[in-house]
């Protein structure tokens, strides 16, 4: 096959964190081609998607006394070459979030693409209707109690009957902006305001789940099915458990809730052409749903032994048969 990944420039990922770099990988070892480009050197040509593509060739990362380790250089790249999106068998997009006006663009282009000729992970339109932090709601047994809103009245009497809350941005990674609220705080208005640019922009604001000092668990599914999962946790100067927050990743498994909360969103990520997707669950409830570029693999290979690019590049292989 030839796999194209749509990706951040390529000597900023890091090979012993980067799924995408996992991911490729796996296509390469499994005897596939692998080529990278950017978002910015995506085209519409006849009303056809075309990209400045490079071959890449990966020196494969080694897992020694419990780390990944990475030769310098880890790749070499081959000349650009213009190439049909749809030469391709499967894109993956994997450029990293936010989902600003390039990004949504970028999604435009790959409409362009023939999905009948090449399989596209994820979704262009899935991904623009999809926004990780929204798009939970609507899975009302498996959230916890959660309001969307500008309004500083409504947000402090969620607040006042919870006791206590979150606050995230609807429009930021890695839990970048997330701030913890309680009632009293003299902080309040200014966190609102800051957070609403003003009432500008809405936010989500939770219930704040006690069991999150337990940690912050990344599902991985491919297809609407678990993988593989790991747990996050605070660095414990910081209450929030991502990775990029500083926080420490633990070996976990799946728990017959989780499972659960995976059978009833399976259905809907497959009509929306979710395909590889990656859930936060805290305690039993739903808080995210990762559509964009969700990350995990190479921690969980890590933990369990495991190899889930196989996985993945193999359901490639098999649904292109199909």
């Amino acid at each position: 096959m030839k796999l194209a990944f749509i990706i951040d420039p390529i000597h900023q990922l890091d090979p012993g964190h980067d799924t995408s770099v996992a991911l490729m990988e796996a296509a390469q070892i499994l005897g596939h081609e692998i080529w990278v480009t950017q978002a910015n050197l995506l085209s519409v040509v006849d009303s056809k998607a075309w990209a400045i593509l490079q071959q890449v060739e990966l020196v494969p990362v080694q897992l020694v006394e419990g780390r990944w380790i990475a030769v310098n250089p880890w790749y070499k790249l081959s000349a650009p070459s213009f190439i049909s999106l749809e030469a391709m068998d499967a894109v993956f997009m994997r450029t990293d979030p936010p989902v600003n006006d390039s990004y949504l663009y970028a999604t435009y282009i790959l409409d362009y693409i023939d999905q009948n000729k090449t399989l596209l992970i994820n979704s262009p339109s899935g991904i623009r209707g999809a926004n990780e932090k929204m798009y939970a709601l609507q899975f009302t047994k498996a959230i916890p109690e959660t309001i969307v809103s500008a309004d500083t009245h409504l947000i402090r009497k969620f607040l006042d009957l919870k006791g206590a809350a979150i606050i995230k941005p609807l429009g930021n990674k890695a839990g970048e902006g997330i701030l913890f609220l309680e009632p009293g705080d003299r902080n309040f208005n200014s966190i609102v305001e800051l957070s609403t640019l003003r009432g500008r922009l809405p936010v989500m604001v939770q219930t704040y789940l006690p069991k999150a000092k337990e940690g912050d668990k990344r599902i991985i599914l491919l297809n609407g099915e678990p993988i593989g999962a790991l747990n996050r946790l605070s660095s414990g100067s910081d209450f929030r458990n991502n990775m990029a927050a500083g926080g420490t990743v633990a070996q976990t498994t799946i728990t017959p809730r989780e499972y659960e909360i995976c059978s009833e969103i399976a259905a809907t990520l497959r009509q929306d052409g979710l395909i590889f997707v990656g859930i936060d669950v805290i305690g039993g409830y739903l808080t995210e749903v990762n559509v964009t570029s969700p990350t995990g693999i190479r921690e969980i290979d890590r933990l369990d032994g495991t190899r889930l690019g196989d996985l993945v590049v193999s359901w490639i292989e098999q649904t292109l048969k199909n």
